[in-house]
């Protein structure tokens, strides 16, 4: 069985293929930080240095989905549905000068997700 840590909606699918057609290939981190920082950020692949406390989820329209490694503890046990929503958040994520905002939504993995992601203890 094959699980994916991050997902995306269509309706953020086609906010993200409008911004890589204008910034190019992209990137998304959720750090956990103060204010927005909990929010998924979308930023050029070249303008965002990813740390070695970062954790890869996945990808979603071809650009990688990473978490800081903290925040991943409390997340790691819920699949993330990537949404867009109306609203103007304050990062400096790509698409906040379109009037959206990229949000996180998750559900809580089935047992038989987590141990075919290897996150349930051993028997």
């Amino acid at each position: 069985m094959e699980v994916e840590k991050v997902m995306v909606t269509e309706a953020a699918a086609e906010v993200i293929h409008q911004l890589q057609a204008e910034h190019g290939p992209l990137l998304f981190h959720q750090s956990g930080g103060c204010c927005d920082g909990s929010a998924p950020m979308c930023y050029p692949q070249q303008e965002f240095r990813i740390g070695d406390n970062d954790v890869l989820l996945g990808t979603i329209e071809n650009c990688p989905f990473y978490m800081a490694a903290f925040q991943y503890e409390y997340w790691k046990h819920t699949q993330l549905l990537i949404d867009v929503t109306k609203g103007r958040g304050s990062s400096f994520s790509l698409e906040i000068p379109l009037g959206l905002r990229f949000v996180v939504k998750s559900r809580i993995f089935t047992t038989e997700e987590l141990q075919a992601l290897n996150l349930l203890p051993s028997s």
